[in-house]
């Protein structure tokens, strides 16, 4: 693995790591986002803060990257509702009132993380110049 690809792999377990921790810090910011349809969001706000940190970790473990990494990939699908209720419903994640762009701007930065994590599910050596796995 290259000193880039292995630097940007630390830097999203911590990612992963801090986020996922941040659910229990401020369950209610998380539980505030959640979409209507979703069951129980206070419990699912514990959930995927433990998948978090887990998978956070498990990217680190050579042995578990490959897992833990198409994890990432479907955390990060599965909640994406949670990032277009926020943007459509113009919610405030952060402070007390709603940021209109940055609400919008979760919505392709979730391609990018997607798009990150999916690049440690690739064999090494393949796309090695880039998260979207393009050389130039």
């Amino acid at each position: 693995m290259s000193p880039t690809k292995r630097a940007l792999l630390w830097l999203m377990a911590a990612f992963y790591l801090a986020n996922g921790l941040y659910h229990f810090i401020n369950p209610e910011a998380y539980q505030r986002i959640m979409p209507d349809f979703v069951p129980w969001p206070l419990a699912v706000v514990y959930i995927s803060g433990i998948a978090e940190v887990l998978l956070g970790v498990g990217v680190i473990v050579p042995a578990t990257r490959l897992v833990a990494a198409w994890g990432l990939v479907v955390l990060l699908v599965v909640i994406f509702p949670a990032n277009v209720n926020v943007a459509v419903n113009d919610l405030a994640f952060v402070g007390e009132e709603p940021n209109s762009l940055l609400n919008w701007l979760r919505l392709p930065i979730q391609a990018v993380l997607i798009a990150w994590a999916w690049w440690y599910t690739r064999p090494e050596g393949a796309g090695e110049g880039s998260p979207s796995g393009l050389s130039a």
